[in-house]
């Protein structure tokens, strides 16, 4: 027969002080660890809402990243005349060969510098991402000395205010406008056009990706397998999504690892704790304990019982934890992107699953930290139980 729920709740509620002091210090572990997770979440988010599935992405065969990439005029010109392009309402077709350049800025009101993203488009690149939206100022006119600086960046560096003067190369830009792009990567970068920017950063012989818009995206699998196989190209193909998907994987993985590792430290103090509590809750309760037993009530039963407490009072710690992690969600910060050597703005993501992560770690912490004193607390003899008592 098992022991009533209701009864380790009741006894939770009067040892009001040593529940509260367990439960915060579990909290404290949920919040880190719920924390560390929404980071790597928005992170990873950033750059997967970055691409679109529809949109086919070409890189140098063997590059990582874009700033390794290469693909030359002519093999740009092939790509923008196949007849899988999808065509725009000019009639031309969607494609948009880019120069992506890293250049080392001034952060805005810190000191300190860091590498930002300089994307040069075709005037078709706009287009090709519908989730770009100029909030402020207005979009640069092609062909001359102007930008648009995505919101997010320029908050945080100089020279990017609308009216601005942003040096790239030998020239000086105007920034005309800001933009954002659903919280995805491209609210990291600065935007012009190609034609201007390839000769003010010296890099007229080719661009580091062709990305275009396929006409029927059921036919990725065999496009890729023919574009792939032409010896004139070089390139490699992508969705976009998948494309920027692959970019996020190394961070998030380590800011996953780092987060789990500082938790860990963490929970060590934390399972002290609450066996230090349920410890002491056992010894309190010797009588209640030999009633059990003169009840009927089985060893196993009682310390089912004990450890079923325990996992409620660190439940309450995680429930308190993630409540104090939702105000970091749409926080924005921004870290180095390991795979591009940039930096990228995001904000903090709080998901549900984080937060179920949250509550089964502070479930396990009450169940290793539990069961020790469970196990002494079942396993007593009656006779030891109520010379104790």
């Amino acid at each position: 027969m098992a022991i009533p729920i209701s009864y380790n709740l009741r006894n939770l509620v009067q040892r009001p002080m040593s529940t509260l002091a367990t439960t915060i210090g579990i909290a404290l572990v949920v919040t880190i660890l719920v924390g560390a997770f929404a980071l790597a979440s928005g992170f990873q988010a950033s750059l997967i809402e970055t691409g679109s599935p529809d949109n086919l992405m070409a890189l140098r065969t063997g590059a990582d990243s874009e700033i390794s990439s290469g693909i030359g005029r002519d093999a740009a010109n092939i790509l923008r005349a196949l007849p899988d392009v999808a065509i725009g309402p000019d009639r031309r077709p969607l494609a948009s060969a880019e120069m992506v350049v890293l250049i080392n800025q001034p952060r805005l009101g810190q000191s300190g510098s860091s590498n930002v993203t300089i994307r040069g488009i075709s005037p078709e690149g706009l287009a090709l991402r519908s989730q770009v939206k100029i909030v402020a100022g207005r979009m640069f006119t092609p062909g001359t000395d102007e930008v648009i600086v995505a919101q997010r960046m320029a908050r945080r560096f100089a020279s990017c205010a609308i009216g601005d003067k942003l040096r790239l190369g030998q020239r000086d830009f105007t920034v005309v406008g800001h933009f954002t792009s659903g919280g995805s990567g491209f609210e990291s970068e600065v935007w012009g056009d190609n034609a201007v920017l390839m000769p003010a950063l010296n890099r007229e012989d080719a661009f580091q990706s062709v990305t275009l818009r396929m006409r029927d995206p059921s036919r990725f699998a065999t496009l890729k397998k023919q574009l792939e196989a032409d010896p004139r190209l070089g390139i490699q193909v992508h969705t976009e999504r998948e494309w920027y998907a692959s970019q996020s994987q190394q961070m998030t993985n380590i800011i996953r690892f780092g987060g789990i590792f500082i938790t860990l430290i963490m929970a060590i103090g934390a399972i002290f704790g609450a066996m230090n509590t349920m410890y002491a809750a056992v010894n309190q309760r010797m009588r209640e304990i030999a009633v059990l037993k003169v009840l009927g009530f089985t060893p196993g039963a009682i310390t089912l019982s004990f450890l079923i407490e325990s996992v409620l009072l660190a439940l309450l710690g995680g429930v308190l934890g993630c409540l104090l992690a939702l105000p970091i969600n749409g926080i924005t910060t921004s870290t180095t992107n390991w795979s591009s050597f940039s930096e990228v703005a995001f904000a903090f993501r709080v998901t549900p699953i984080d937060m179920l992560i949250g509550l089964g770690f502070a479930a396990a912490l009450g169940l290793v930290g539990g069961f020790l004193p469970a196990r002494w607390a079942g396993s007593r003899s009656l006779a030891a139980t109520l010379r104790a008592a």
